[in-house]
């Protein structure tokens, strides 16, 4: 069976440099490498011989690489712009050097919204990147907020979709929620609530409606709103409506949203995603390096599925909607 896994993240020296180290980070990533038997950050390093032996150990055929978080939505233009090239580059002398093996979403430096579409239409047209991953929000500045509108007017010009994938939450919510319990703001719970929230915020301000086309990628099975969706729409299709939205929220989950099954291995949460959202709109992913490949293709193999249901979710969905 051929595994196509589409989000499995990198990173540079540039975000070596740049990005902070502090007292949680630290003990997640060591503690979290010592849980699943591999440095995370060496790992994270490699766009070579040592990525693709942990894929070929796994079964794992082809990985679409996209830059580890925070990415360019954690710095200013000044640095944003060239780091986001810099990995973009990068990604693309790793494809280049193993067409068959890797694949690529764009960084983009959000902090200039303009730029970031201007680098979504180099990445795809002369890199043949296949679309673009965005770590949550730009230094607390949401992607409701319609200058940033041009990055979805140029995503569904182009045809590609956008992963909105999971950063620390907002300031003002780690101070409400997390200060004193830090170590819940993370990939544990705090990222999928700052994502999930994100969405919903893109979804009531309108930008399916004026992008009808464009698909948002979500990982983890959803960040929650699966099991939520239902619930969700009950109690704000009237308040949907009166914002002037032509459909139900619920309805732009069904035809705007897909998921992945990045670091989310426990099957009632997959088939909850399954029923509600249907197989068409759920793709494999592992989310390497801060998952185990192995525990991505163990738990894609034994799901209670049809096998042609599991060959669309393992690479029938992504070769479609990713053109692959």
């Amino acid at each position: 069976m051929k595994t196509i896994a589409i989000e499995e993240h990198f990173i540079t020296p540039m975000y070596r440099q740049k990005v902070a180290a502090n007292e949680f980070r630290n003990f997640y990533l060591t503690s979290r490498g010592e849980q699943i038997g591999h440095d995370i950050v060496e790992q994270n390093s490699d766009l070579g011989a040592k990525r693709l032996a942990h894929m070929d150990a796994a079964g794992i055929d082809v990985q679409v690489l996209s830059f580890g978080s925070p990415g360019p939505q954690g710095f200013g233009a000044d640095v944003a712009i060239p780091m986001a090239r810099d990995a973009n580059d990068r990604a693309h002398a790793a494809v280049k050097a193993h067409p068959d093996r890797f694949a690529a979403f764009a960084a983009l430096a959000t902090a200039d919204p303009g730029a970031a579409a201007e680098e979504l239409g180099r990445c795809v047209t002369q890199l043949g990147f296949k679309g673009a991953m965005i770590h949550g929000h730009t230094q607390g500045s949401f992607l409701d907020e319609k200058k940033y509108w041009v990055i979805f007017e140029r995503a569904q010009a182009l045809d590609v979709p956008l992963y909105l994938h999971p950063t620390l939450p907002h300031p003002d919510a780690l101070k409400a929620y997390f200060q004193g319990y830090e170590d819940l703001a993370r990939a544990g719970w705090g990222f999928a609530v700052d994502t999930s929230c994100h969405f919903l915020r893109i979804v009531f301000a309108g930008v399916f409606d004026a992008y009808p086309r464009l698909k948002i990628i979500l990982g983890h099975l959803g960040e929650g709103l699966p099991f939520a969706m239902h619930r969700l729409n009950d109690h704000t299709w009237r308040a949907a409506a009166r914002r002037g939205l032509e459909k139900t929220p619920l309805q732009y989950l069904k035809d705007n949203l897909l998921v992945t099954t990045s670091g989310n291995w426990y099957e009632p949460a997959f088939l909850c995603t399954l029923l509600a959202l249907g197989v068409d709109n759920i793709l494999f992913a592992v989310d390497w390096p801060y998952e185990p490949n192995t525990a991505g293709m163990e738990f894609l193999k034994k799901l209670s599925i049809s096998d042609a249901d599991r060959e669309k979710i393992a690479h029938g969905n992504a070769e479609r909607i990713l053109r692959m």
